[in-house]
């Protein structure tokens, strides 16, 4: 089963469950397959945790949630040696974070230093407790969330962290449509709680799309479009500090990723577009008079878009 094919059969398993967040979806699944990871911000009730169970069960992945708190500890999410007095040896207890799809639910609720924990496995796909690493199995997917509105006693994420997810993904309400089917499937028995829905594909189908995704072509054009847009985060008068070269990487690694699931073997401007926003917006810092304008992150990012030329 090609890319395509597969995307587009995970999409509709996937809205047939969550209703009118069809970014997310498509996003996520780009981030997935390009070997990123996500944040995911919105007010609660948008069915963030429900996708990230429904994703999971239909693509086969372990799956495992963590709310995170202000007494949450490395260890509560890393695991932990503990002493086995029968065999006189430490064993590793492992965390939830030895899993496939880890949703770091709520993430700005907890302090740097158990942020920090997520560091080097979103970036190596490892983890080391007392000099041992232990790779992950593949794939390896972190879905965090944050709520916009309520930030008495959280702990912003810190720049490094922030840079180690591919997207920021921003949810909105539902339409009235949306909001009603929401209602009418559980009026008829739906109960999120006990989720089941069959597996679409499995590892080894999302292995074959990734190694699909890395032969897609990028032509020299496409990549001076996708440094000349980065490099010009760092002269705009607004921003006080653009984005970085893993920026670069992320739009390229995520625009291969997007052709292949529109059935192309080749990057056009249009994916570099499509995913500029998500994947700049939280790697940009506005300067303090900037903001009090009222100025926007995703406002500046469309007039880079503007400004840049697009190859031919």
């Amino acid at each position: 089963m090609d890319t395509k094919t597969l995307t587009t059969n995970l999409k509709t398993e996937i809205n047939s469950i969550i209703q009118q967040q069809e970014t997310l979806t498509d996003l996520a699944i780009t981030a997935l397959l390009a070997g990123g990871h996500v944040l995911v911000e919105g007010v609660p009730g948008l069915a963030k945790t429900l996708w990230a169970r429904t994703v999971a069960q239909v693509m086969d992945m372990d799956f495992k949630r963590v709310q995170f708190t202000s007494d949450l500890m490395p260890s509560d999410i890393l695991g932990t040696k503990i002493y086995n007095q029968q065999s006189g040896d430490f064993e590793l207890r492992k965390g939830p974070l030895f899993t496939q799809l880890f949703l770091a639910d709520e993430i700005n609720r907890t302090p740097p230093k158990t942020q920090s924990a997520l560091l080097e496995v979103m970036e190596e796909r490892a983890i080391t407790i007392d000099g041992n690493r232990h790779v992950m199995a593949e794939p390896f997917f972190v879905m965090a969330t944050q709520n916009p509105v309520e930030y008495e006693g959280t702990y912003p994420l810190p720049e490094a962290l922030m840079d180690r997810f591919m997207m920021k993904i921003l949810l909105t309400y539902p339409g009235i449509a949306a909001e009603k089917q929401v209602l009418q499937m559980h009026h008829e028995g739906f109960n999120n709680v006990h989720l089941s829905k069959s597996p679409i594909c499995n590892s080894e189908d999302i292995a074959t799309c990734r190694a699909e995704i890395a032969q897609v072509t990028v032509e020299d054009s496409v990549m001076n479009y996708i440094v000349s847009i980065v490099e010009t985060t760092r002269r705009i008068s607004a921003i006080m500090y653009g984005a970085s070269p893993r920026g670069s990487v992320a739009l390229m690694l995520a625009s291969k990723a997007c052709a292949a699931m529109e059935g192309r073997d080749f990057v056009i401007p249009d994916d570099v577009r499509k995913l500029t926003v998500p994947i700049l917006q939280h790697r940009i810092i506005l300067k303090p008079e900037a903001e009090i304008d009222g100025v926007k992150t995703d406002t500046v990012i469309e007039n880079i878009l503007s400004q840049v030329k697009v190859p031919r």
